[in-house]
């Protein structure tokens, strides 16, 4: 899926890709990841140096997270999970990757809400802005096959809804209502 997005007057685009893992150790994941899927998102963008950092914001709602599925909790990279940074990814025209899996395959529900987004140099605070989104995910059935979930581009109206969560998370941060 293409995902177009306009900043400082530029037009850029998102290119996302979700696919079934078959070869696990070739992305670095152990062989319990084979059917799970990955999803790759490359910004594409003509701006140059700073006018090219973005970061990525992701949420997952699942049902083996802390409220059983019914909310969205942050899904920071591992590495920087303690970091009190709003931000996955994040650098020039940095890539998204994800590669979700779990060593059982219990019925579960597991959708990301992943967001585009930038922060502008010259203010005093840090400003998240969003740029475009998309949600993508997967589900376990009982039988323990797991079907992927569709690329969905997500609307001004779904990241306003985690802004009350994104201020609770990050109160040294501030969240902007998706431009319209």
């Amino acid at each position: 899926m293409i995902i177009p997005f306009l900043r400082d007057d530029m037009q850029g685009s998102l290119m996302v890709t979700v696919e079934r893992v078959d070869d696990p150790a070739a992305i670095g994941k152990h062989s319990s990841a084979r059917g799970f899927p990955s999803c790759t998102a490359v910004v594409n963008f003509p701006g140059r140096g700073y006018r090219a950092l973005f970061g990525w914001v992701q949420m997952v709602r699942s049902t083996d997270n802390s409220s059983a599925g019914s909310t969205f909790d942050m899904d920071p990279f591992y590495l920087f999970e303690d970091a009190p940074s709003p931000y996955a990814f994040f650098g020039l025209n940095p890539t998204l990757f994800d590669a979700p899996s779990r060593d059982r395959r219990d019925p579960l529900n597991w959708t990301a809400h992943s967001y585009l987004a930038w922060t502008p140099m010259d203010d005093t605070e840090r400003r998240v802005l969003p740029l475009a989104g998309f949600s993508w995910g997967f589900d376990i059935a009982p039988d323990r096959s797991i079907t992927l979930q569709p690329v969905r581009t997500l609307s001004p109206g779904n990241w306003d809804a985690h802004l009350p969560y994104l201020d609770t998370t990050y109160p040294r941060w501030s969240f902007d209502t998706w431009p319209s």
